[in-house]
C-alpha cells in the first residue's frame, strides 16, 4: 500500500488494484488539488475543504453518509461523530471513516471535534493506521489527537489538518502533537509505503508526511 498526503484532510491511499481519496477539498483553501484518479471517494462532511468529490476522476464511488459499505473488496465502515464538542451544535456531524484494504486496518477521522466515545472506540478495535486531525480550533488539538492515538493504540499514526505553507485556514501547527507524542517533526517523505507484515510492533509509530 502507498498513501500520500495531499494536504488538509485529503490522503490518496493505492492498494493493488484500488485506490481511495479521503476529503478532496476546493481550491478556496489555498491549496491546489493535483488531477486525481479513484475508485472510491470518501467525504467526512460537508465543508469545502473536504467535500469537492467532484474533481476526482474516474467515476468513483462516493460515500457521504454514514454506514457500511464493500466496493471492489474493500470495505468501508462510516462511523458517525461531531465536528464540535457541543453534539455538533456549532460545527454539525463529522464522520469517520474506518477501512479494510490489503489485510491492512485504516480509520480516517475526518475533523473528530470531540473525545471518541466507547462505542466509537470499540468499532475501531484493531486499526494498524490512524489519521487523525491536530490542528485544533475547527477539530480536537494536538494534545487531544494524543490521547485519542492512545486510546485506539494503532500501529501508525499519521497526523493531518494542520497549518502547512499555502494554507489560508487558520490552524495549529503540529508542534503541541509532536511534543506530546515525543516525537521530532521531519514531514520529509511525500509517500508511505507499508504492508502489513511490516507494521510496527510495539509502540504507535508516527509517521509525518510532507504535502505532495
Amino acid at each position: 500500500m502507498i498513501i500520500t498526503w495531499l494536504g488538509q484532510a485529503c490522503f490518496k491511499i493505492q492498494s493493488k488494484d484500488v485506490t481511495v481519496i479521503t476529503d478532496p477539498y476546493d481550491a478556496g483553501i489555498g491549496l491546489k488539488l493535483p488531477r486525481l484518479n479513484a475508485d472510491i471517494v470518501t467525504v467526512s462532511h460537508d465543508h469545502h475543504d473536504h467535500n469537492n468529490a467532484g474533481a476526482i476522476n474516474g467515476n468513483p464511488f462516493v460515500i457521504n453518509q454514514p454506514g457500511e459499505y464493500e466496493v471492489k473488496s474493500v470495505f468501508v465502515h462510516g462511523i458517525p461523530s461531531y465536528h464540535d464538542d457541543k453534539s455538533g451544535a456549532e460545527r454539525g456531524n463529522n464522520i469517520i471513516y474506518f477501512f479494510q484494504i490489503e489485510e491492512l486496518k485504516l480509520a480516517h477521522l475526518g475533523d473528530l471535534g470531540a473525545p471518541l466515545t466507547d462505542d466509537q472506540i470499540e468499532k475501531l478495535e484493531g486499526v494498524d493506521i490512524v489519521f487523525i486531525p491536530v490542528g485544533g480550533v475547527y477539530t480536537i488539538d494536538g494534545k487531544q489527537a494524543a490521547e485519542v492515538v492512545s486510546q485506539l493504540e494503532p500501529r501508525i499514526a499519521i497526523p493531518m489538518h494542520f497549518k502547512i505553507p499555502g494554507l489560508n485556514i487558520k490552524l495549529q501547527g503540529i508542534d503541541k502533537f509532536c511534543d506530546e507524542m515525543g516525537v521530532k517533526q521531519n514531514g520529509t517523505e511525500e509517500k508511505f509505503k507499508i504492508t502489513k507484515k511490516e507494521l510496527p510492533s510495539e509502540e504507535t509509530q508516527v509517521i509525518i508526511l510532507k504535502p505532495s
